[in-house]
């Protein structure tokens, strides 16, 4: 018997929205569409629809699309004939055959080429398909649900997606809400995260975090969405001592012992404009800077040390520096392992 999907929880309105839309158009045999940031839970979406349907004993199959090379799509999704080409010496069964019966979610649906788009198309309308080197149709009876990030509007436009495809796959379309816009269900995931790393870890005492960690999480962007937040927290439990969560660790890569290059490299390796600056009357200062080099050293000195005082806590640290989220983020991009 198929299991159930799990992992839905949150209480926010755009939350309980969602999933209300998702509940209704569950039952429909008709295509759906999933749109939404990286992290915020598309495929376990697409298994409560599943779960949801009439579908639920069927199977349900999946496919990352990113993750073929376009030549592989195609056998992928519908299998091929042994001998329909170099290497194919037996027989294979696409994902579309073994969700026959079933739901079958392509996620990234956006990285599929234009001639596999167009064999999609015609499954969705007619419900069937020819394997790879094959001639004989096969029928299928699937449900098709599909998710991206991208933009297929603006690239139907561009013709990068075939139009048809897109009005047929969006039978309904459902947002997935960002974590940022989910305030209430922060602390509510990071609870249901935190008791299971510790049940992982065999440790019995309830997980609670302190006033300072829960206003930390809180004011968080999460830019991970779901996928951030499970990391964070776990990781949170895992460094602590006690079942008590006194600090959390956004960005696992800074480090105050980190190596600096400007500090490790040797003079004859640095640029000339660090080394020496020539006056009006020709003669050079040693080590003098430009004032573009100066204002970068000025600038990474008073990031790290905003994030150092705010336990590399980068909202916080904007805040202090009064830059928003992203522009501190796109320094420190920026100034790369100038930071550490």
């Amino acid at each position: 018997m198929a299991q159930r999907s799990k992992e839905a929880i949150g209480q926010s309105e755009s939350f309980l929205e969602f999933q209300e839309r998702l509940s209704k158009v569950a039952p429909v045999h008709r295509p759906v569409l999933l749109l939404g940031e990286r992290g915020t839970g598309k495929e376990l979406a697409a298994k409560r629809l599943h779960f949801l349907s009439k579908r639920w004993e069927g199977p349900f199959i999946t496919l990352n699309c990113a993750t073929l090379s376009p030549h592989l799509i195609e056998s992928e999704l519908f299998g091929h004939e042994k001998g329909a080409f170099t290497g194919a010496d037996r027989k294979s069964t696409g994902r579309f055959e073994l969700a026959d019966g079933g739901t079958l979610f392509l996620d990234e649906i956006g990285s599929i080429p234009l001639e596999a788009q167009e064999k999609i198309l015609r499954v969705v309308e007619y419900g069937f398909f020819e394997r790879v080197g094959g001639e004989k149709p096969v029928e299928v009876d699937v449900r098709i649900v599909c998710a991206t990030n991208a933009d297929l509007v603006a690239m139907a436009e561009k013709e990068q997606f075939k139009r048809d495809l897109l009005d047929r796959l969006s039978f309904e379309v459902l947002f997935l809400p960002p974590l940022r816009n989910r305030g209430e269900d922060v602390m509510l995931l990071a609870h249901y995260f935190g008791s299971r790393m510790a049940y992982e870890l065999g440790r019995r005492e309830m997980v609670s975090f302190t006033n300072e960690t829960i206003r930390q999480l809180e004011h968080y962007s999460w830019p991970g969405n779901i996928r951030e937040l499970k990391n964070v927290v776990e990781r949170a439990v895992y460094q602590a001592e006690g079942s008590v969560i006194s600090s959390v660790v956004f960005d696992p890569f800074i480090s105050p012992y980190a190596g600096s290059p400007l500090k490790n490299c040797d003079n004859a390796n640095q640029s000339e404009e660090l080394r020496q600056v020539r006056t009006e009357g020709g003669q050079t200062m040693d080590e003098f800077p430009s004032l573009e080099t100066a204002v970068r050293a000025l600038e990474v000195s008073m990031i790290q040390k905003a994030l150092e005082r705010h336990r590399h806590n980068r909202t916080k640290a904007a805040t202090s520096l009064g830059l928003s989220y992203d522009q501190l983020r796109g320094k420190i991009r920026k100034y790369g392992e100038e930071m550490f």
